[in-house]
């Protein structure tokens, strides 16, 4: 299959500048050429006008519950523990497979009208989840999350996570990748982590998990251990196989330090992070120690949506806040969170996350003809601090189209949408 996209606006990547007019060509899964000042020539297989648009990398996003959309605007306004223990976790023992594949369904709607093109998800019933990737042909790093507080439930938790991995690693023609995926430090004693850690080196997978997300959650942990969550699992050897660890709201210098000499990449969610009142995570810190901080939604039972634009304008602006530095977190920093810093988390640094001659074809075009977009004296700035979801235009993975000119190609949205009502009924 051979593409051009004719005409069109590119930002090839975070911070290289921005291209004002370019004929793009995708042949196979790959991007074969960025052409600029000459009209690229026939034949193709699809020719698409990029006249009003601007093309960027697809989003990525380093951490989600995609099936937790049958949770949004449910038991809201809570901490965090309460919001699990007293609401989620109760409903989550009446879920089951046909629950889970239909509200994932639902998400990656949502993720690719939003310009979503790869994410990291862990949950329940995961077989689920990765069939309805495949349906729907986004990339994908997915896990079975592992909540194991008590002896009695390490060997069957261990057991579903690694028949997971083992089914689902390179399938769909390589775009879902399988994760370990033990649920935090505070639900997964020291086995749990030791065996994880030990598989993942066998599988060569990488771990994801959540760390340091409330204050408490640390205190307690300290008081118990003696030691920061980032410490224990450094002690433990976890932190020696690629890990993405969601959050790090509360982390220390020391902490810091140990997650850039180890290469771990961390998922910073800020809207969750913000409704769950869990603080505003040191990113600019991060960033200055070493450390390969992407951007996350996490699951839309806690953050309401799935929608990359806004994590990548409440990222940069929050670090302003936090800092009280208008310069810090720029546009660019932002852009590159959910880009090519996204791709290199989930492990595919060296094939997404730019537009240029050899990279995997995986792209969002975005309407720039809207009336929040004018004046577009900068559309780096427009498009971070303007854009919004339903600019989204076109968004194709490995050169296929998902959604073309605002309508879905793999997906029936109606039929999703109708199945998801009934089906959240026995939830209200």
């Amino acid at each position: 299959m051979r593409i051009l996209i004719r005409g069109v606006a590119v930002i090839p990547k975070a911070g290289s500048g921005i291209i004002p007019r370019a004929d793009v060509v995708i042949e196979g899964r790959r991007f074969s050429a960025v052409v600029v000042g000459e009209e690229v020539q026939g034949p193709f297989d699809k020719i698409v006008e990029g006249e009003g648009k601007i093309l960027i990398p697809g989003l990525v996003n380093t951490h989600t519950h995609l099936a937790m959309t049958l949770f949004r605007s449910l038991a809201q306004d809570l901490p965090l523990m309460d919001w699990l223990e007293k609401e989620v976790w109760p409903r989550e023992k009446n879920l089951s497979g046909e629950i889970v594949y239909w509200f994932s369904l639902l998400g990656l709607v949502e993720m690719i009208r939003s310009g979503t093109t790869a994410f990291a998800d862990m949950y329940f019933f995961m077989e689920e989840v990765a069939e309805a990737v495949e349906k729907a042909g986004l990339r994908a790093l997915l896990s079975y999350g592992i909540i194991a507080p008590t002896p009695e439930r390490i060997e069957p938790e261990l057991k579903k996570a690694e028949a997971f991995a083992r089914e689902w690693d390179g399938k769909a023609e390589g775009r879902i990748r399988a994760a370990l995926s033990p649920h935090a430090p505070y639900t997964c004693g020291p086995e749990v982590w030791r065996r994880c850690t030990s598989l993942a080196k066998e599988l060569r997978i990488p771990i994801h998990t959540h760390l340091a997300e409330t204050k408490e959650e640390v205190e307690r942990f300290r008081s118990q251990t003696g030691r920061s969550p980032v410490e224990w699992l450094e002690e433990l050897g976890v932190l020696g196989v690629p890990t993405i660890a969601a959050h790090c709201v509360h982390v220390s210098e020391k902490d810091i330090e140990i997650l850039a000499a180890h290469g771990t990449s961390v998922a910073h969610c800020p809207t969750s992070n913000l409704k769950l009142a869990c603080g505003i995570a040191p990113v600019v810190d991060m960033l200055k120690g070493g450390v390969n901080v992407s951007l996350g939604t996490d699951g839309p039972g806690s953050a309401g949506n799935l929608n990359m634009l806004e994590e990548m304008r409440l990222a940069a602006l929050l670090a302003k806040v936090k800092t009280g530095d208008p310069q810090a977190l720029p546009a660019r920093e932002a852009l590159g969170m959910a880009t090519w810093r996204g791709a290199a988390a989930l492990g595919w640094g060296k094939d997404l996350g730019t537009i240029e001659p050899g990279r995997r074809a995986d792209g969002v075009m975005i309407r720039i003809d809207r009336v929040h977009w004018v004046p577009n004296y900068d559309p780096l700035a427009n498009l971070v601090y303007a854009a919004e979801a339903s600019d989204v235009d076109s968004v194709f993975v490995d050169g296929r189209f998902l959604l073309l000119a605002g309508e879905l190609q793999t997906l029936d949205e109606e039929d999703i949408v109708g199945r998801c009502r009934e089906l959240a009924e026995k939830f209200r």
